[in-house]
């Protein structure tokens, strides 16, 4: 048996040095070629045309016996081979798929912290404006209590009387209109304070 094996590795070393020409059973020729590896399903080959794999299956029964051909051998190698190409795929589809998915999370976060800057952005744009409304409304509510314009009046014109401010009938709507303004700023910074967290 070890001088079996032994003569087969000799001759496969032999062959594996010398160049030759091979011819397949569907007529492919490779010449010139040089086996450098053979394989319990084929042999590899170099020639001026590259690097080429020929099955056993593929080669007259002379060349499958020159290089130790055993049809169980072959497809257990076959087997063995494909089973490791499938795990290769399932793992290539299961990166593929966390990355996708690590992706799709990382985008969603973006998407996420994108909106959240905008709500940030328009609560503060509409802080600002209720704050110049409130601002408005105290100058006004302010002009409103005010007396109207003086005038000297009474014997002699000698005190110094008003008259009624034409303002000042708007007053209770434009306190109304303050505590309208004031509620909504009240609930757009408490929107505001807990964005911010």
């Amino acid at each position: 048996m070890q001088i079996k094996l032994l003569s087969f590795l000799i001759l496969s070393f032999i062959s594996v040095a010398q160049a030759d020409d091979f011819k397949t059973v569907t007529g492919k020729e490779y010449k010139d070629a040089t086996v450098s590896r053979v394989e319990p399903d084929g042999i590899v080959v170099t020639s001026k045309a590259g690097i080429s794999k020929i099955y056993f299956t593929e080669l007259p029964k002379d060349v499958q016996q020159r290089f130790g051909y055993d049809p169980q051998r072959a497809a257990n190698y076959s087997a063995q081979q494909s089973a490791g190409l499938d795990q290769v795929r399932k793992e290539q589809a299961e990166a593929s798929r966390r990355e996708a998915e690590a992706t799709q999370k990382a985008n969603q976060y973006r998407a996420e912290q994108q909106t959240r800057q905008n709500e940030l952005r328009a609560l503060q744009s509409r802080y600002e404006e209720l704050q110049r409304q409130e601002d408005e409304l105290l100058l006004r509510i302010g002009g409103a209590k005010k007396p109207g314009p003086a005038y000297y009046g009474g014997k002699n014109n000698k005190t110094l009387r008003h008259s009624p401010n034409p303002q000042a009938s708007q007053l209770p709507l434009l306190q109304s209109h303050l505590k309208d303004v004031r509620h909504e700023k009240d609930q757009v910074r408490k929107r505001l304070e807990k964005a911010q967290r």
